[in-house]
């Protein structure tokens, strides 16, 4: 009793997440779709639940479920930015859903859901472990993207996500499958002691099929190819959640296979890992620069801020990986922020998307064109805004371990961007007014106003984060 009690304080948040989900499904099914607004403030609830089981714990690290599972600092600060992002797109999806005609029971479930799978991915030790973890949050969102069944973009992008996301999980399980055969073990702590002297030829070619894998659900470059039509044909609160929980979740995962699976191959994943870097802040940077629509912006805003993150991983050391940690942090509330203010852009009950939508915002709508610009500034890294400093602490991380080009480049594409961000200020600033949009709900208006403070005062006391940051870090070597 006194070991099953210990693993069920290690497994405590998935299995509230469970349990929930399952009465979540009884309810709904029993009350049908009058039972949403239940469904749904219980789905919240749940989030919420599991959030306070993680902050408040005191428990030492440790492997449970023999070896496949692993509750430690790194995997409990980054469940924390899982759940508070799929619990602000709950909060952001609730209005966007009822005028849509959308309000399903099935959607907090399928979020629900998703996220679980986030959670076991992030804590997965063990190849089986880590597969796993992954179909439960990609089968959710493979019909989160398609959830609006009348509206032609969002069956396109639930279709083609699901196509490259079965040809992703079959590139994973391909490279699984080589490790295994070499290493003669699933579990990363047995990879590493196989690979510890020399890396054979066979296991570099398991592990590049790994990480490509991981790049689509990262959307990095050269496998971001479904980022843009997803993000554009989805429902907005649907690829806010895309761009935010399982980004984190994505990356997350992938620092932990790199460090505690391949630590002595760390020139062979390097190499994989500064490809990726450069490749995604190069594209993200130059590409979102013709773009129209905000949401196809944002999608290769995304994937240039992957390519950041990836700059930080690349140095391989606790510094990295703590500035990789403190980058999500940020980027998840630029990212929800941003997302809330799309939310906001309704002209006469109609969501509209143009950039040039956005004209003389600050005239007709001051405050909102104020928290949008921090929002754009930030997402540009001009300081003091917390963009800022998460980009400073992995360009920091690059050149600590001698990665000097990889930092160049950083620097470069973030010049790049800047443009494309400072021209949306300029448009809202400068242009004639295009219309008025319709009043916003109070959890748009609520967390767009929020996520702006928090970057505005990151710079005075970023204590919180740089603690928890340093600690998850540390808990990974």
């Amino acid at each position: 009793m006194p070991f099953l009690s210990e693993i069920f304080q290690h497994f405590l948040p998935e299995t509230i997440l469970a349990v929930g989900v399952m009465a979540l499904l009884l309810i709904g099914a029993w009350r049908g779709d009058k039972g949403f607004a239940l469904v749904d403030e219980l789905a919240v609830a749940l989030l919420g639940l599991a959030i306070i089981s993680i902050v408040l714990s005191v428990k030492p690290d440790r492997s449970v479920f023999d070896g496949a599972f692993m509750d430690d600092a790194f995997a409990r600060f980054m469940k924390v930015l899982s759940l508070g992002a799929a619990l602000v797109s709950i909060l952001l999806s609730v209005d966007y859903l009822r005028r849509a005609g959308l309000e399903k029971f099935e959607y907090p479930i399928l979020i629900i859901l998703s996220t679980l799978g986030m959670m076991l991915l992030i804590s997965a030790d063990n190849l089986i472990a880590f597969y796993l973890g992954l179909e439960l949050m990609s089968l959710a969102l493979y019909v989160m993207a398609a959830f609006a069944r009348e509206d032609g973009r969002s069956s396109e992008a639930g279709l083609k996500y699901f196509v490259l996301g079965a040809l992703s999980s079959g590139m994973m399980l391909y490279g699984a499958s080589l490790l295994y055969g070499f290493a003669g073990t699933v579990a990363f702590s047995g990879i590493a002691n196989a690979v510890s002297a020399s890396a054979p030829i066979g296991v570099v070619f398991g592990l590049v099929f790994v990480m490509a894998g991981l790049a689509f659900k990262m959307s990095a470059a050269p496998f971001h190819m479904w980022t843009p039509d997803v993000y554009e044909g989805a429902p907005t609160p649907v690829t806010a959640f895309f761009a935010s929980a399982a980004k984190a979740a994505a990356v997350a995962v992938t620092v932990r296979i790199v460090i505690t699976a391949f630590p002595g191959a760390d020139q062979q994943w390097r190499q994989i890992i500064v490809f990726l870097a450069i490749a995604s802040t190069l594209l993200g940077s130059f590409a979102a620069i013709g773009q129209t629509n905000i949401k196809r912006l944002m999608a290769y805003s995304s994937i240039g801020h992957m390519g950041f993150a990836l700059i930080g991983l690349a140095a391989g050391n606790e510094i990295g990986i703590r500035g990789v940690a403190i980058y999500l942090a940020i980027y998840l509330v630029m990212t929800l922020g941003a997302f809330a203010a799309i939310l906001a852009m309704r002209v006469d009950g109609k969501s509209v998307e143009n950039i040039s939508d956005l004209a003389g915002l600050s005239r007709t709508n001051g405050l909102m064109a104020f928290f949008l610009a921090m929002l754009m500034f930030s997402l540009a890294g001009i300081p003091p805004l917390a963009g800022f400093f998460a980009k400073y602490y992995v360009l920091l991380a690059a050149v600590d371990a001698g990665l000097y080009p990889l930092a160049v480049v950083g620097v470069l594409a973030s010049a790049v961007a800047a443009f494309y961000y400072l021209r949306v200020v300029k448009i809202m600033y400068f242009d004639e007014p295009a219309p008025n949009f319709d009043p916003s709900p109070l959890a748009v208006r609520a967390v767009l106003a929020l996520s702006t403070i928090s970057l505005l005062v990151f710079w005075i006391y970023p204590t919180p984060v740089m603690d928890a940051a340093s600690v998850a870090a540390k808990s990974l070597f």
